[in-house]
């Protein structure tokens, strides 16, 4: 499986219905196997961060038995207007 921080962005931000998506390839070499994300969807309304990352987690279903490291921050668009404020 060919992984890439693009695909996965679009990935997530076409079945998330995010507003907004980061991906970075941590990999030393950048060769795909590690991956670091921010997420921000109103899909995470109201729900606890165990959930949202479950969410993510489910998205990524067929790509994360592939992916060494993954670090996800899931933010609902409130918490990501209050964060860039700071």
């Amino acid at each position: 499986m060919e992984l890439s921080a693009e695909y996965l962005r679009e990935k997530l931000q076409r079945d998330l219905e995010a507003e907004h998506v980061e991906v970075e390839d941590t990999t030393p070499n950048r060769c795909a196997s590690s991956f670091r994300v921010l997420v921000v969807s109103a899909k995470f309304e109201g729900k606890p961060l165990l959930q949202r990352h479950r969410l993510v987690n489910t998205c990524l279903a067929e790509e994360l038995p592939h992916i060494h490291a993954f670090e996800q921050k899931t933010l609902t668009p409130e918490q990501w207007a209050h964060e860039r404020q700071k």
